[in-house]
Parts: structure tokens; C-alpha cells; sequence
């Protein structure tokens, strides 16, 4: 402990709220003592690198390269996706995989290529490998993408786990997009990014890094072609990224580059070559399908720490409903719990919870529940006693039992790394769908520890099942979330088998959309706190997470009417469309804001609602493709660079173009269309990309362009589906996609296609079907006629 850690210490117990700042005092303590013994000390370390190729031995989709200090082994998946792993690494066990590795694709060859290196053959990817373990991506057509340096390992000389890093070069015109939810970007500025799950313990800002879930998933964006890279491995880690630059020094272009270093784990990885959404398409098969959502968690959530009572929800309810303004779902934060304890209710103040859930079900409003992992460490607590008889929870390399402090004080934390704890968890949810509930919200789970210095976590010498191996929390700390949200997921599978669970996440891992979605975090109250959510969300969908959204009006503070309004607009926009604030924030309530904000909302609630079939298409979309609902405006055209730096607008699907206001006072804004005619859809005014225009930003709406040719399936005046048609340019055709989903269940609705095309002065709308073209079973409404 040095004298900053003392200072610390001292301040927050000498603070309010004593008992509590002690407990954060000695669980620091503890920690700092648990690791000093358990945690092996690094000392003398020995520097490694692969030598030079000395055999080779072919397989099925590659093959295995020895060199005299390391062996590299190669498979390309089915599915086209390339694996290699150094030391023996192979695909099994990962966390990241959902069930088991792609078969190897049988046409994928190892050969001999020139100066004694190799190569491998593929139909949208060739691997070329050096005789000294340098690794080249490149292009069907030869084009590289990206080329690993040989790695290098630093292995204690006592043994344990070894360090390593990784140098890669990309194209000097590449740009790095991903690596979690990054609260700056959405493209990856140079610098260093931490691989470590962390409550910042604050709300943050656009400088702040890293936050709640972090990935090692590069999406790199070239001329020549898109590329994903995930390094799987859960450790702690940086990735340092340099941009390129192209005709530096004498003409000569100079390579952007990425040095990945890591605290120990396998060095192993998967890449996938292509257009975006081809990428993401390989990345979903091999990391799973994104949940899919019901249709009611699509719609507009409210939500905030300190309801307190269930007058105070039937008052807030109360409120939307005498105001007309569309309301789906209200979630409960720990407020609720009876002393903080999870799986409980606070019956003083929620004495009929589920008369009040299903009072509000009935109104087509669901409850939701906030779900923490840590469970008070005390005697005579239900869940406590329960999961101290199934040996549930984390304990240190002496085998006793880990304690940190988390709200309910003095807490111990179930390890999810183990199948039998995964059951016993998802089957406590019964409680909860008992009580009404029908959704929930996974909070502190990176985990989080209170503490007055250090980090905010577990001890790192902290031992976890992770699935028998056997391990320690600097290990399974990434991944604690991510196997949260699978015990959740699938206890409520099992509790209730006809509904579609859901689960959205503060922290998570790569293959976390398998489960569910996520929030922002604790973004802050501001201007900053608004631009940051764009990025959230973008990244977050570059990873394979394509549902999620932030808190709107921030989580702390109390925002402007201004500022609420603009955030309000955006996340009308956004997967997850919640407010939500802090206990000591201000109200985010739509008519606290005064009477033309309130009109405002009211626009943009409505909005959000009449959209519902055109979310629920997406996303079933994201279920069978992996392409995320918010997408960058490259994603159809990634060769643009103009597009790869435009961050401050985004498309909602294929068809629809939406450039939030994230500046205050701005009444107008510009922005860069893709190629293609845009509509105005309000004013009807039509635009021709590529071009950078500029277009009105009324305090009452944020510019939104429905693109030429494109059918949206949206909520009719009567609560039925309708097709609005967007009229291509003379002599063009549109199309769009209709899905008919129950709103829940598990039947795979057919995906209706549609099709717009001329006929002399006439539009037709037709069904696209086996049996030929028909026409469509829902009324259909042309727009922008007048431009075509």
C-alpha cells in the first residue's frame, strides 16, 4: 500500500455513510493480502520467439507448422473463417464459440510458397505464412489486409503464465472500428485501449476508458476489403493502435498498425475477409445468433433508481397514460430489493408486486428487474444459504470464501464459470417471474467490488471453476458477465419455455449477444454524455452485439430540456430506448421538461412506436445474419472514405438514414449521404448522394432520409401493419423485408420480400413469392411521388 492508497482510505472512511467506507477499507485489504500470497511473483523472465520453420504436417483446412521454439496451427472453418494458435492453441474450450468449432473446409490446402515459407488456399482468404512465423491475410485476389509479426513470449523462470504480444501491420488507408463498447469513436483513434472489464465508479464521458465490456474483435475497414480479427483470449490486455498514413516519407505509404500485449492466455485467434456483412455474418456463425428480443422490449422503456413504491410507479405510469404517450415497459432498480438483496422485494413499500404487474401487463406495460450477482454473506439470507449448500460461490487459493462489498454490504459472488452454478442461479429467477416481472437487467457484473483503493473487482488471485480447468479470476474476470447472462438465459429457458427471455447486460464478452443485449453504463449528464451513446452502440454492433442503447438524459445530473430532448430524439432511433437516471439525478419523466418538450416527445415516442414492425424486422435480421440494426454509413460502401469518417449519423437498417443533433442550439447540421436519392421524411424533399448536405434540425425532430426504393413495414393508424414506400427514381426498383412475429414465442416467422418497381407511369408494390408475385396483404402508402 503506498502513501495515495493510505490518503484514500483515510478520505473515505473519515466520508459519510462510515460503515459502508469501512467495509470498502477492509475488502481492499483483504484483496491486496490475497493477492500478494496466491499470485505467483513474475521474477526472471525468459523472451521467446517461434525460430525458424523446421516441418510441416497438413490437415484437414490447413495444418500445423512446427518452428524450433513454438508450433502454429491453421484451419479454415466451413463457414470461411481462419483460425491459428501458437504453443498448441486450438480452437476448444472458448467461451467465445457458440458450441463447437466449425468443421474445416475440406478444398483448404497447406503448400509450399516462395523463400521457405507456406501458405494456405482458400475461397475468400489466402494465409500466407513465413518461415519464421509471420502471418500474412491477403485477398483472393493477393491483396494484404493485414500481416502478425512473428510473436513474441515472456515465460517466468519459475513457470506460470507467459506474456505475449502481437505486432500487426494493415493498409496505410485501413481504419480500426470494435474492441467493445468504446465510449470514443466509433472509429478507434491511435493510442491504447485496455482489454479489462471496469466499473469506471462514475458516470463517464467520451475520454474515459476502458468501460463495462471490452472485446478483443478488431473490425478493420481498407479499400481492398473488411476484415475481422478476435484475439480469444480473456485476459487482461492492451491493444495499441497507430493509423496509417499514405505517402509518407518519399512517397511511400506507411502501414497503420496494432501491437496487442497480454498478461498470459493462448495466443490464438480467429479473421474473417469480406464485405461487412459478410464479416459479420461468419462472426455470428461461429459466436452464436443474437437473441431475439420480444416485441415488447423494442418499444420505449422507463426506468430510474429511486421509484421507491408502487404509488410512485402507478404515478409515473399514470402519467404517460393521462398524457397518451406510448409506454412499454418500467423497470425497477435496487431500490426495490428489501435491503439491497437480490432475488427479494421490499414488501413496505411493494406490498402487492405482482397484483401491480399484472395491473400493468394489462395495459400492455411489462415490469423489468435489475438482477446483481453479489449476494449478502449472511446467514439466514435465502439465496445466501442456498448457494453456500451448492458450494456456489467464488473462494481464494486457500479455499476460503472470497468477500467483497457491494450494495447489500458484506457480499460474496457466485462463480458462473461452473455448470452446476449456472443452474442453480437461472432456476432463482422463478422468484422473479413469480413476482411478475419479464424482463432483466444484469447490473455490477464486471463484477464490481466496492473498494477504497485498487481496483474495483475481485482479487485476481480468486479461483474459478472456469468449466473444470481450474483457474483465477484474472481468467475469468471478462468473462463473468457473459456466463451470468447464459445462467440467466437459460434458467429462464427452462421456467418459462414459451417466452422469449429478456436479458440485457452491463458487462459482457465476445458471444454475449447469444443472450441478450446491453446498456451504456452510467453515461454522464452533458453534451459529451450525448455524443458518447453513438458510438456505444455503433462499436457495440461491430462486435456482434446489435442490441443495446444508452441511458437517456445521462445517468446523473439533470439535463436541459434541450439536452433531454436531443437524447430523447436519438434514442428513438436506437435498439434499447430507455431513460433512465440515478437516485440523485433529476426527473426524466417527458412532462417535467415544460409543454413544447413534452409536444416534442411526444412525436418522437409516437414515432419510435409506429416503427415497431421495421425494429422487429431488423431484428430478426440480426438473429439470422449478425448484421446490427445501427450501422455505420459504410456499411453498404466501405471503399468510401468519406463515409468511414463520418461518426455523427448512422443507418437503421437499409432504409433508413438517421444524423442525430449532438451539439446545443444547432438548428440545422450537415451530413454525408451514401450514394443513392434520399427522401426527407417529413418534408418529402429528395437528395441525390454522394454529397455532404446540409438539412433543417427544428428543435421538434433530428433529420431522418428514407433512401429511394426502400418498403418499411410500419404500425398503421388502426394497430395493423402497413408498408410505407419510399418511390424509386424513374426507371429503378426498391424492395424491402416484412417479418410477422407474434411479438414472443419461439415459431420462425416467414421473411416477406417486397418489390417496387415502375410499370410505365405506374408504382406497383408486389409480394415476392415461390409461386411468382402477388400482391401485398397490407395496405401500402407511396411517399415522395412528387420527386420520382
Amino acid at each position: 500500500m503506498d502513501g495515495r492508497d493510505l490518503v484514500r482510505s483515510i478520505r473515505a472512511v473519515g466520508s459519510a455513510g462510515a460503515a459502508q467506507r469501512l467495509r470498502t477499507v477492509r475488502a481492499a485489504w483483504r484483496r491486496r493480502r490475497a493477492d500478494a500470497s496466491a499470485l505467483p511473483s513474475r521474477g526472471a523472465e525468459r523472451a521467446r520467439v517461434p525460430g525458424p520453420v523446421q516441418e510441416v504436417e497438413p490437415g484437414p483446412g490447413g495444418g500445423i507448422l512446427r518452428f524450433s521454439r513454438s508450433e502454429l496451427r491453421i484451419i479454415v472453418a466451413v463457414n470461411g473463417a481462419v483460425f491459428w494458435g501458437w504453443d498448441g492453441a486450438s480452437p476448444e474450450p472458448s467461451y467465445a464459440l457458440a458450441g463447437r468449432c466449425p468443421e474445416p473446409d475440406p478444398r483448404a490446402v497447406l503448400e509450399p510458397d516462395k523463400d521457405g515459407g507456406w501458405r494456405v488456399v482458400a475461397e475468400r482468404v489466402t494465409v500466407v505464412v513465413s518461415r519464421h512465423g509471420a502471418v500474412e491475410v491477403r485477398t483472393p485476389g493477393g491483396v494484404t489486409l493485414r500481416r502478425d509479426l512473428p510473436p513474441r513470449w515472456w515465460e517466468p523462470a519459475g513457470g506460470g503464465a507467459a506474456r505475449w504480444m502481437q505486432r500487426s501491420e494493415v493498409a496505410a488507408d485501413a481504419r480500426f472500428f470494435g474492441l467493445g463498447g468504446r465510449a470514443s469513436g466509433p472509429r478507434l483513434r491511435e493510442g491504447t485501449y485496455r482489454l479489462w472489464n471496469t466499473d469506471p465508479g462514475r458516470a463517464f464521458g467520451p475520454g474515459d476508458d476502458p468501460l463495462y465490456i471490452t472485446m478483443p474483435v478488431q473490425l478493420v475497414v481498407a479499400d481492398a476489403a473488411t476484415h475481422l480479427m478476435f484475439h480469444d483470449t480473456s485476459w487482461d490486455g492492451t491493444v495499441t493502435l497507430r493509423e496509417g498514413e499514405e505517402g509518407a516519407g518519399s512517397g511511400h505509404d506507411r502501414a497503420g498498425t496494432c501491437e496487442l500485449r497480454m498478461d498470459g492466455g493462448p495466443l490464438r485467434c480467429w479473421v474473417m475477409v469480406g464485405t461487412p456483412a459478410r464479416v459479420l455474418l461468419a462472426w455470428a456463425s461461429l459466436t452464436g445468433a443474437p437473441a431475439l428480443p420480444p416485441a415488447w422490449a423494442l418499444g420505449y422503456h422507463h426506468a430510474r433508481w429511486g421509484f421507491g413504491s408502487e404509488q410512485e410507479v402507478r404515478r409515473i405510469v399514470s402519467g404517460y397514460q393521462e398524457r397518451g404517450l406510448p409506454l412499454d415497459a418500467v423497470h425497477l432498480d435496487i431500490d426495490h430489493y428489501d435491503e439491497h438483496q437480490v432475488f427479494t422485494v421490499d414488501h413496505e413499500q411493494f406490498p402487492k408486486l405482482p397484483v401491480l404487474a399484472e395491473e400493468l401487463r394489462r395495459d400492455g406495460i411489462r415490469l423489468v428487474s435489475i438482477v446483481d450477482p453479489a449476494v449478502r454473506a449472511a446467514d439466514g439470507n435465502t439465496v445466501y444459504d442456498s448457494g453456500a449448500a451448492q458450494d456456489a460461490f467464488v473462494r481464494d487459493a486457500s479455499g476460503q470464501l472470497v468477500q467483497g462489498v457491494a450494495w447489500p454490504g458484506e457480499a460474496v459472488f457466485p462463480d458462473f464459470t461452473h455448470a452446476r452454478v449456472r443452474e442453480w442461479w437461472g432456476g432463482l429467477y422463478e422468484e422473479r417471474l413469480a413476482q411478475g416481472f419479464s424482463g432483466f437487467w444484469h447490473d455490477m457484473n464486471e463484477p464490481t467490488s466496492f473498494t477504497a483503493f485498487g481496483e474495483s473487482t475481485l482479487p485476481r488471485s480468486a479461483r474459478h471453476s472456469l468449466e473444470g480447468r481450474g483457474g483465477d479470476h484474472r481468467e475469468a474476470h471478462n468473462v463473468y458477465a457473459l456466463c451470468m447472462a447464459r445462467a440467466g438465459y437459460e434458467g429462464l429457458r427452462e421456467l418459462a419455455p414459451k417466452e422469449r427471455p429478456f436479458i440485457f447486460s452491463r458487462s459482457g464478452w465476445a458471444g454475449m449477444q447469444r443472450y441478450g443485449g446491453t446498456w451504456s453504463g452510467d453515461v454522464a449528464t452533458g453534451w459529451p454524455g450525448l455524443r458518447a451513446s453513438l458510438p456505444l452502440v455503433m462499436g457495440l454492433g461491430l462486435c456482434g452485439v446489435p442490441y443495446s442503447g444508452p441511458d437517456v438524459g445521462g445517468f446523473d445530473g439533470s439535463p436541459s430540456p434541450e439536452l433531454y430532448l436531443r437524447w430523447l430524439q436519438l434514442g428513438a432511433y436506437l435498439p434499447l430506448f430507455r431513460t433512465h437516471a440515478s437516485l440523485r439525478a433529476g426527473r426524466r419523466e417527458p412532462w417535467e421538461f415544460g409543454t413544447e418538450v413534452l409536444e416534442h416527445a411526444r412525436v418522437a415516442l409516437v414515432e419510435r412506436r409506429r416503427l415497431l414492425p421495421y425494429f422487429m424486422m431488423l431484428a430478426h435480421l440480426a438473429r439470422r445474419t449478425g448484421a446490427p440494426y445501427v450501422r455505420p454509413l459504410w456499411w453498404a460502401a466501405p471503399e468510401d472514405r468519406a463515409l468511414r469518417d463520418c461518426e455523427d449519423a448512422f443507418m437503421l437498417g437499409d432504409c433508413l438514414l438517421v444524423a442525430p443533433v449532438l451539439d446545443p442550439g444547432a438548428n440545422r447540421r450537415a451530413v454525408q449521404l451514401p450514394r443513392g436519392r434520399w427522401y426527407d421524411t417529413v418534408t418529402e424533399q429528395v437528395y441525390e448522394g454522394p454529397a455532404q448536405v446540409l438539412l433543417d434540425a427544428p428543435l421538434s425532430r433530428i433529420p431522418v432520409l428514407a433512401r429511394a426504393g426502400a418498403v418499411v413495414p410500419v404500425r398503421g393508424d388502426d394497430g395493423g401493419l402497413e408498408l410505407e414506400v419510399w418511390a424509386p427514381a424513374r426507371g429503378r426498383t426498391g424492395g424491402g423485408l416484412v417479418v410477422q412475429d407474434a411479438g414472443d414465442g419461439w415459431d420462425e416467422p416467414e421473411l416477406e420480400r417486397y418489390v417496387a418497381r415502375w410499370m410505365g407511369r405506374r408504382l406497383v408494390v408486389e409480394r415476392e413469392g415461390e409461386g411468382g408475385m402477388s400482391e401485398p396483404p397490407y395496405p401500402v402508402r407511396v411517399r415522395g411521388l412528387k420527386e420520382a
